[in-house]
C-alpha cells in the first residue's frame, strides 16, 4: 500500500514546478514503502494508509508544500509519520502554544540518558516544528501570516533554548553541583539574553539565533561531587548548551548559535556576572551595543532575573535627552555593511542591500535609540510595535509607516521562501530557474519578472524612507537654500577652513563678510575664541568631531539670518554650555530646520537664547515646528503633562519634578516662539502662560495631597466623609487675572474646608490644620525647590489673610470672616484680581460666591475713592521713576502716573464702588474684560474704555517684549505720551477731580 500515485495534485503548481512535484512524489513514494514495510513487521498501522485517507484540500497543500520546499519534502522522506501526527496535533492549521511545546520537548527529553541522546531528542523536535511553521506559512490558514510565522520560529527557539538547559543542569548537578543562593535568598540560574529578531520575538525560519549569557551573583557551586567557582559553573553550563543547539550531527542541528555580541565580543568570557556586565556597559559600552541592546530580551534562564539586569542597563541603552549621535553611529554602521556588500558583491542581498530589511530595521531603531529615553512607547524589542507608534509620537508621517510596514513584510515573506528551500540561512535570490519559480509561487506571485518588478518597487521605497531619516545634513544643504551642491560644498569647505583657523586673516574676513556679517572682526574674534577655550580644547574625540562638523553648518546658516553677529553672539554660549553634553550638538548638526528654528529664535529673544543655554534640553522642541509655534490650550496641556509622568515611576518624585519643570520650560518656549513669530496676539500670549501655571499647580496639588495622604491618611471632613480634597490654591495678581508674562512669579493663597477639630485617618494621624499647613508647604517645595531644571515658579504668599504673619493655609470660614470683618480696601482691590485656580470644584463654587458677596458691598464711594487714591501714591513713591529717570525721559510703564497700575486701580475702583449697582463686573477678574464691562454697562462712555484699552494692551505689549529682550520695563516717555495722557486725564477726572 505504500505507493502514493496520484497523491500528489501537480495542477496547484505551475508547470515549471511539475519536475519538482514528480521527483518529491518518487522520493515519497519510497520513504512510505520503507515505512509501511517497517509497521508491518511491528505490527502498526502503515503511515501510507493516512496518506490516502488525506481530503483533496490538504493534498493540494501536501503538494504545495513538497514542490517548493526541499527542507519539508527532505523531513516528510525521513519520517512519513510526521504528517499524521502534525495534523493530528492540529498544527497545520494552528501554532501550538509555548506551554504544549514545552511539555512535548519535556516527554522526550525525559527518556534521554546521555548528551547524544539529549540533542538527538532536540534535533527531531525542532525538525517536526519547523515543519509545521513552513507548512503553516505555504498554505497561509486563517491567522497565518508573516508575522505569526516569526513569532511562532521565536517561540520554538525559547522552547528548546529551556528544555535544553533545564536538562544540562539536571544531568550535571550531581557532578557539579548547583549555584549558591542569591544574597535575598533567591535561587540562581544562567540568564539567557536573546538578541536581535529572537529579542524581538520576530526570528526568520532559518536564523542563528544571538545569545548573550549572564549570571545573577558571584559565588561556589553547593551539592555536587565538587565546587565550581560560579564564573566556571556558568561558562561550563553555557558551552553545554551551545553545543546542545549549535552541533552538528547526523539529525542537522537544532539552531546556529552566536555568542558574538556579549562584551568583548568572541574575547571576552562567555558568561558575565551583572555587576561585571554593569560596569562593562557603563563604562565601555559602544554604540552598535546600544544598538544590539533594543532587542535584548530574556528568553531561557532565569527570567526574571534577566528583567532585572535589562532594567540596570536601560540608562545604557535608552538615553533620558534625544541622542542625535545615535544617526553618526548607523550611518557609520550602514556605510561598513555596504563596503562590505560592494566587496563581496551582495547587492541583490535583500537584507544588506540597498532598500533591504536592515534598512527598515535601521530607520525604525534609530527612532528607538534617539527618542526611546524620553518616549517610553518605543521602548519595545518588536520592530512592529516600534514601527506602528511611530506616527502617534508625530516621529514618522503615517503614510510612510503605511508604505514600510507592507514592504517589510514583503521582504520578510521573500527571506522565508528562500530559507523554506532547503532551511538554509540565505538572504541571496536564486539563479536556479527552479528555485526562482519555486520562491515566486511560494508568495503566489505570477512568475519571477513579477517577483523581481514588486521587489525593486519594494526596495526603492524603502531606500528613499531610509535616506530621508538617515542622510547626512551636509547632503540636504542643497535643497535646503536651492544652491548648486558644488556651491554648497565650496561653502562649507571654506567655513570648515576658517572654524579650523587655516585661512589666513584678510581671507577670513573677507568670507565672513561675504556670508553677511556686518561685524566681521568681532565675529572672527568670537569663532577663535572658542575654538581655542579651554572646554574645546579639553574635549574628548567623538565630542570634538561633532562640533568641527557643526561649526560650518551653523555659519553657513548664520548667513541666512538678517542679524548674523547677534545671533552668533547669543548661540556662543548655548554652544559652549552643550559642549560636554556633546549629543545636542549631534542633534543641530543632523536638523538643519532646528538650526535654523534657534538662529531665528536668538536673534529675536536674547531672553529665549538664556533659556536653552541654562536648560539645552530644550533643544528637543526645535523638532516640532508644528508644536514650536503653536501653545497647546489647557486640555491638551493636562493631556501630554499626564502622558509624560505616566512614562516616570510614581513613587520617582525627583524624576516627577524634573519632568514638570522640563515640560514648563518647553510650553513656555513655544508660547515665546509663536509670540516672536506674530502669530499669536498679546491676550492670547497671557491666556497661554496662565494655562501652563494652572496645569502646573494642580499637577503640584496632586503631588503634595498623595504624599501627604500616604504619610497622615485623608483629614476629616465636616461630614465625616472623603473627598479628593476639600482644598483650593486662589490666584491673585497677574495669575488670577489671567495676565501672567515670562517671568511672572505667582501670587497664592491656600483655603480648606475641612473639619477644624478633626484628625487624619492613616497610620500616623496629625490634625486637621497641620496636614493642610504641610499640604501648603509641600505644594511650595514642589513649585519652589530647584532642580538641575530649575524651579517651576518664584511663589509670593504675602496676600493671605494677615500677610506674611497670618496662617499658611486658612480655612473658609477664616478666609470669609476675615474679608467681611479685617480686610484693607486694597485687599478688596487685589480681590478683583482673584480666582480659583486649582483644587475642589465646590469649594472653588464658595470662594467665588464669596468674593461677589464682599465686592458687590455698598461703599462710601469718597471713602473709597480717598483710600484708592492714597494707595497708589504711596506706590508711585516707592516703585515709579526716579527723579533723574523722569528728567533723562523714561518712563516706568508699570508704575508712574499714567502706567498700567493707575489702569488696574481705575478698574478695581470701578468694581468696588459700582458692582452693587452692575453685577455684571463681577464676572471678571481680568482688566480688559472689566473695561469691555463697564462700557457695555455704560458706566464708562466707549471711546473712553477704548482708549483705556489701547493704553493697557500697548503697556502689556511692551513688557512682553522687554522681558524676552531682557530689556527693563521702562520706556521713552515720549513713545507713550498719548497713551499717557489718556490714563491721566481719565484718573484725575475719576478719582481725583479735585486735585
Amino acid at each position: 500500500m505504500g505507493s502514493v500515485e496520484d497523491l500528489l495534485l501537480p495542477t496547484v503548481l505551475p508547470d515549471a514546478l511539475r519536475p519538482a512535484v514528480a521527483r518529491a512524489e518518487e522520493r515519497l513514494s519510497d520513504a512510505l514503502i520503507q515505512a509501511d514495510r517497517l509497521a508491518n513487521q511491528q505490527q502498526l498501522d502503515p503511515p501510507s494508509r493516512g496518506y490516502h485517507a488525506l481530503s483533496k484540500e490538504r493534498r493540494e497543500q501536501l503538494t504545495r508544500v513538497l514542490g517548493l520546499s526541499e527542507f519539508a519534502l527532505d523531513s516528510l522522506a525521513r519520517y512519513p509519520s510526521w504528517l499524521m501526527h502534525l495534523d493530528a496535533n492540529d498544527e497545520l492549521d494552528t501554532a501550538p502554544a509555548s506551554e504544549v511545546q514545552r511539555q512535548w520537548l519535556v516527554e522526550a527529553l525525559a527518556q534521554a540518558e546521555h548528551e547524544a541522546a539529549m540533542q538527538a531528542a532536540l534535533r527531531r523536535f525542532r525538525r517536526a516544528r519547523l515543519l509545521g511553521i513552513v507548512w503553516r506559512d505555504m498554505t497561509r490558514p486563517a491567522g497565518t501570516d508573516m508575522w505569526a510565522t516569526a513569532a511562532a520560529v521565536a517561540r520554538l527557539a525559547e522552547v528548546c533554548l529551556e528544555g535544553a538547559l533545564g536538562w544540562l543542569e539536571a544531568h550535571f548537578a550531581p557532578r557539579w553541583g548547583l549555584p549558591a543562593p542569591r544574597a535575598d535568598g533567591g535561587t540562581q540560574r544562567l540568564v539567557v539574553l536573546g538578541m536581535g529578531k529572537l529579542g524581538a520575538g520576530e526570528l526568520n525560519l532559518s536564523s542563528d539565533i544571538d545569545l548573550i549569557f549572564a549570571f545573577p551573583e558571584k559565588g561556589t557551586t553547593e551539592g555536587g561531587k565538587r565546587e565550581f567557582d560560579h564564573q566556571e559553573y556558568f561558562t561550563k553550563l553555557g558551552q553545554k548548551l551551545i553545543a546542545a543547539l549549535d552541533a552538528i550531527t547526523a539529525d542537522g542541528f537544532v539552531f546556529r548559535v552566536d555568542m558574538r555580541l556579549r562584551p568583548l565580543g568572541e574575547g571576552g568570557p562567555l558568561v558575565g556576572s551583572f555587576a561585571m556586565l554593569s560596569s562593562y556597559y557603563q563604562d565601555q559600552g559602544r554604540e552598535w551595543e546600544r544598538y544590539a541592546m533594543l532587542k535584548a530580551r530574556p528568553v531561557a534562564g532565569d527570567l526574571e532575573a534577566g528583567f532585572e539586569l535589562l532594567a540596570g542597563l536601560q540608562p545604557f541603552v535608552y538615553r533620558r535627552y534625544l541622542d542625535f549621535g545615535a544617526i553618526e553611529s548607523l550611518r557609520e554602521m550602514k556605510a561598513l555593511i555596504n563596503r562590505e556588500v560592494k566587496r563581496r558583491g551582495m547587492s541583490s542581498n535583500i537584507k544588506l542591500g540597498p532598500g533591504g530589511i536592515r534598512e527598515v530595521e535601521f530607520v525604525v531603531q534609530v527612532f528607538q535609540l534617539i527618542r526611546g529615553g524620553r518616549d517610553t512607547e518605543l521602548q519595545v524589542t518588536s520592530l512592529r510595535q516600534a514601527l506602528t507608534r511611530l506616527p502617534d509620537l508625530d516621529l514618522l508621517p503615517q503614510a510612510v509607516v503605511d508604505e514600510l510596514l507592507p514592504d517589510y513584510v514583503f521582504l520578510r515573506d521573500l527571506e522565508h521562501a528562500l530559507q523554506a528551500l532547503e532551511d538554509r540561512q540565505t538572504q541571496s535570490l536564486p539563479a536556479d530557474d527552479q528555485d526562482r519559480a519555486r520562491v515566486a509561487e511560494y508568495l503566489r506571485l505570477q512568475d519571477w519578472p513579477a517577483l523581481v518588478a514588486r521587489l525593486e518597487a519594494a526596495r526603492e521605497r524603502v531606500r528613499r524612507h531610509f535616506d530621508a531619516v538617515i542622510a547626512d545634513p551636509e547632503e540636504d544643504a542643497e535643497e535646503s537654500n536651492g544652491s548648486s551642491r558644488e556651491e554648497i560644498d565650496v561653502t562649507l569647505d571654506e567655513l570648515r577652513a576658517l572654524w579650523r583657523h587655516e585661512l589666513a586673516k584678510e581671507e577670513a574676513l573677507g568670507l565672513l563678510r561675504g556670508a553677511g556679517f556686518q561685524e566681521p572682526e568681532a565675529t572672527l574674534r568670537r569663532i577663535n575664541g572658542l575654538r581655542q577655550s579651554k572646554s574645546v580644547q579639553g574635549m574628548q574625540r567623538i565630542g570634538y568631531e561633532r562640533l568641527d562638523a557643526l561649526m560650518p553648518l551653523l555659519l553657513n546658516a548664520l548667513g541666512e539670518n538678517d542679524a548674523p553677529d547677534r545671533a552668533l553672539e547669543r548661540l556662543l554660549p548655548l554652544i559652549e554650555a552643550v559642549l560636554r553634553r556633546t549629543a545636542y550638538l549631534a542633534l543641530l548638526r543632523e536638523n538643519p530646520e532646528a538650526l535654523g528654528h534657534l538662529i531665528r529664535l536668538c536673534a529675536a529673544s536674547p531672553w529665549i537664547a538664556e533659556q536653552i543655554a541654562r536648560y539645552p534640553i530644550l533643544l528637543d522642541e526645535l523638532l516640532t515646528p508644528s508644536t514650536l509655534y503653536a501653545p497647546a490650550d489647557k486640555q491638551r496641556l493636562a493631556d501630554e503633562l499626564r502622558q509624560t509622568l505616566a512614562r516616570l515611576p510614581e513613587d520617582d518624585e525627583e524624576a516627577q519634578l524634573e519632568a514638570l519643570r522640563i515640560f514648563k520650560h518647553a510650553q513656555v518656549l513655544h508660547v515665546a516662539a509663536s509670540d516672536i513669530a506674530g502669530a499669536r496676539p498679546l491676550m492670547k500670549v497671557s491666556d497661554y502662560l496662565t494655562y501652563i501655571a494652572e496645569v502646573m499647580l494642580e499637577q503640584v496639588l496632586v503631588m503634595a495631597w498623595k504624599h501627604l495622604v500616604r504619610k497622615h491618611g485623608y483629614p476629616k471632613r465636616r461630614e465625616d466623609a472623603r473627598s479628593d480634597a476639600d482644598f483650593i490654591i486662589v490666584g491673585y495678581g497677574k495669575l488670577g487675572g489671567i495676565e501672567l508674562g515670562y517671568g511672572s512669579d505667582l501670587d497664592l493663597v491656600f483655603i480648606h474646608d475641612a473639619a477644624t477639630q478633626g484628625t487624619t485617618d492613616g497610620k500616623r494621624p496629625i490634625d486637621n490644620a497641620l496636614f493642610f499647613t504641610r499640604l501648603g508647604q509641600r505644594i511650595i517645595h514642589l513649585l519652589t525647590t530647584m532642580t538641575q531644571a530649575g524651579a517651576l515658579y518664584e511663589v509670593d504668599m504675602r496676600l493671605r489673610p494677615s500677610g506674611n504673619s497670618g496662617l499658611l493655609v486658612t480655612t473658609f470660614d477664616a478666609y470669609a470672616d476675615y474679608q467681611r470683618q479685617h480686610a484693607w480696601t486694597w485687599e478688596h482691590q487685589a480681590l478683583v484680581r482673584a480666582r480659583a485656580v486649582a483644587g475642589d470644584d465646590t469649594l472653588a463654587k464658595r470662594f467665588e460666591e464669596l468674593r461677589r458677596e464682599i465686592l458687590a458691598r455698598r461703599r462710601d464711594p469718597d471713602q473709597l475713592r480717598e483710600e484708592v487714591v492714597k494707595m497708589r501714591h504711596k506706590m508711585r513713591d516707592h516703585l515709579g521713576s526716579s527723579p533723574k529717570a523722569q528728567e533723562a525721559g523714561r518712563f516706568d510703564l508699570k508704575q508712574d502716573a499714567g502706567g498700567m497700575v493707575d489702569i488696574e486701580f481705575l478698574c478695581q475702583y470701578a468694581v468696588l464702588a459700582m458692582s452693587h449697582e452692575n453685577p455684571e463686573l463681577l464676572a471678571f477678574s481680568d482688566n480688559i474684560r472689566i473695561l469691555e464691562t463697564l462700557e457695555s454697562t455704560d458706566r464708562l462712555p466707549g471711546g473712553d474704555a477704548g482708549r483705556l484699552r489701547d493704553a493697557y494692551l500697548a503697556y502689556r505689549d511692551a513688557t512682553h517684549r522687554a522681558a524676552l529682550t531682557k530689556q527693563q520695563d521702562t520706556g521713552s516717555e515720549a513713545d507713550f505720551r498719548e497713551h499717557r495722557q489718556t490714563v491721566t486725564a481719565l484718573w484725575q477726572r475719576l478719582l481725583e477731580p479735585d486735585a
